[in-house]
């Protein structure tokens, strides 16, 4: 068991090894070969409240990112109260997501505005974003923009990659783990021509071995070999802005159990390229045209035990965007997105057998949005999209989005709006053919889910570093296919069809600078999720926390040589399956008394040495289970 002490993530050092992060463009001097454009730089808290955004908005900045500096977007929220962050299951090592209390398939992942992580490659698609590749992070709740699709339904993350005119030609990262994970990341931007931009991306991270600290017999995390590689690319013209890239993953996990009796081998391959069109029609940029495109396909070969899951889906989105700004106060966006997944399924497990079902998901989406601002003051952003789904109808969704800001020290915001999906049943719920059970319900039905979600958010600004903010937003579905496995033997997928199901959501959020180079930052959440169960009974949701709590210290030296960061959180008990209660240790004891898991903190620390070109960093972590340390 790990020790609840700071002082603990001191031992792991010595059984961790080196790590070096390294920055070239310093040794290059200044480049010649970035945009002109007037540049306004200033230093900014790592995680903080965008002051400027309408939607209630989270950026983790690259400053944020370097606090946990590894490896992959699944650690990159530790510092957020926000977003909750844990596996799926030790079978698959799926990092999953949870926003406004509810599980990441309903927050939508964005990539420069762009949706992506969707359908199959959700389950794992948090691994396959690396850190070290990312600008920034924008966290929004709530219903989001409909410019980008109507999917969003808690809100949304997009992800900022480090551009082609970034200044930096080579960039190096590396990481090891006491645990023999181990990550490698480089980028390199490079000027072709005078106006042609490239950056280069590639990753690779995998672990040597598994470890089985709670001794039941099966690996804690699969071994994993993931290689990564990516290349975006931009030309320009006093008119015209182009910009594309490819992309390719490698991503192989095998665990089970130690013996070797019951194994568990998953393999995905994924590729993808986009492109973006923008065409100014006015000088001053006040009127402009864009066309957005995507193509994506993966396919994914894995087996549990006996159980098999192979698929394959090619996603296809299409969004041509026109945007007018007819004065100061008045703006207006219109266009027509459309999503296109084609999907084959074979599925053996749980008396279940289905080969080769094949199937079209469309959704066309004209919309127009509508924003009004006076001066500071006062920001309406009204939007509509009808989305057209074959088979399914018509969906009107409607969002509205409020920003009032009385005085300079005072924002209010008030949202709300609706959100459809289709339901993905062995992705969404992948882990559910690693447990043996019999499931019942249909694992090739492709409900679309409906939900609407409202909010609000109040922020006081003491001074430019200094804030304190309070939010609160409700998610109720009207419909949504979810998987009772309250259980022992059997697992039933099932529908709401109108029952009741909703999550509340309280957050508040402080931060202070109390002197120069000295940040502090308090962040608590407290959820209320409730879901009906085909039992009748309406039960708090499982595996959901019911609070988060963390405290965030870092100070830098002068020039930023030194960087201290230090982070403790607090997670908040959560209500076990019913079949859970009566599990029990190799003691005899209950594991989860009450039918709850326990409170349990976790703390963070990492020492950070700037050179003049190269970053070296140490760190660790400690928890109620065996440490986890990286230097």
């Amino acid at each position: 068991m790990r020790k609840y002490f700071l002082f603990a993530w001191l031992f792991c050092i010595h059984g961790a090894m080196a790590l070096a992060q390294v920055e070239t463009s310093g040794i290059y001097g200044e480049r010649a070969d970035s945009l002109e454009a007037a540049v306004f730089t200033s230093r900014t808290t790592a995680n903080y409240l965008s002051k400027g955004k309408e939607l209630r908005t989270e950026v983790i900045s690259s400053a944020g990112l370097m606090k946990m500096a590894c490896c992959t977007l699944a650690e990159s929220f530790e510092n957020s109260a926000s977003v909750t962050v844990g596996y799926a299951d030790a079978t698959t090592g799926a990092r999953q997501i949870r926003l406004l209390g509810l599980s990441g398939i309903y927050t939508q992942m964005l990539d420069e505005n762009r949706p992506t992580l969707r359908g199959i490659t959700a389950p794992y698609g948090l691994s396959y974003m690396p850190g070290p590749w990312l600008e920034s992070i924008q966290v929004g709740k709530g219903s989001p923009s409909v410019v980008n699709g109507t999917e969003s339904i808690t809100g949304s993350i997009n992800l900022e990659h480090h551009k082609p005119t970034d200044g930096k030609p080579l960039f190096l990262n590396a990481s090891v783990m006491n645990d023999t994970k181990t990550d490698f990341n480089v980028t390199s931007s490079l000027q072709v021509a005078d106006n042609l931009y490239t950056v280069l991306m590639g990753h690779v991270d995998g672990n040597f071995r598994t470890y089985d600290m709670n001794g039941d017999g099966f690996d804690d995390e699969p071994r994993l070999l993931q290689v990564n590689a990516a290349n975006r690319w931009l030309w320009y013209s006093p008119d015209v802005q182009v910009r594309w890239g490819i992309r390719y993953i490698h991503d192989r996990r095998r665990g089970g159990q130690t013996d070797g009796q019951w194994k568990s081998d998953i393999g995905n391959n994924l590729a993808g390229a986009y492109v973006k069109i923008g065409r100014s029609l006015r000088e001053d940029g006040s009127s402009s045209i864009a066309l957005v495109a995507d193509y994506s396909l993966q396919k994914s070969a894995s087996t549990f035990g006996q159980n098999l899951y192979n698929a394959q889906q090619h996603s296809a989105f299409a969004n041509l965007i026109y945007h007018n700004a007819f004065s100061e106060a008045h703006d207006l966006t219109a266009g027509i997105n459309a999503t296109v997944d084609g999907l084959r399924e074979d599925i053996r497990g749980g008396g279940q057998h289905w080969d080769g079902v094949k199937q079209t998901l469309l959704q066309i989406a004209p919309y127009a949005e509508y924003t009004f601002r006076q001066a500071e003051l006062l920001s309406v952003i009204a939007g509509f999209s009808g989305t057209l789904i074959p088979g399914h109808g018509f969906y009107p969704v409607p969002r509205l989005t409020v920003k009032y800001q009385p005085v300079e020290a005072l924002v209010f915001r008030l949202n709300g709006g609706r959100g459809v999906r289709f339901s993905h049943p062995v992705a969404d719920n992948i882990g559910i053919l690693s447990t043996g059970k019999a499931i019942s319900g249909d694992l090739s039905r492709r409900l679309l889910e409906d939900a609407w979600t409202f909010g609000g958010n109040a922020t006081y600004y003491f001074n430019e570093s200094t804030y304190l903010s309070l939010d609160y937003f409700h998610t109720r579905f009207v419909q949504a296919l979810l998987a009772d496995r309250e259980g022992a033997a059997d697992i039933a997928l099932y529908s709401l069809d109108g029952h009741p199901a909703w999550s509340g959501n309280l957050q508040a959020d402080f931060n202070i600078e109390p002197v120069e180079r000295l940040t502090f930052t308090l962040t608590g959440r407290y959820t209320h999720a409730r879901v009906w169960q085909p039992s009748g009974e309406v039960r708090e949701l499982p595996l959901t926390s019911r609070f988060k709590a963390v405290f965030n210290a870092q100070f830098r030296t002068r020039a930023n040589r030194w960087i201290f960061d230090f982070t403790a959180s607090l997670n908040g008990s959560t209500r076990v399956y019913d079949f859970m209660k009566e599990l029990r240790d190799t003691g005899g004891m209950l594991l989860y008394p009450e039918g709850r898991t326990p409170v349990y903190p976790l703390l963070y620390a990492q020492i950070t040495r700037r050179f003049r070109g190269f970053d070296i960093y140490v760190g660790g972590e400690t928890s109620p289970v065996p440490c986890r340390c990286i230097l």
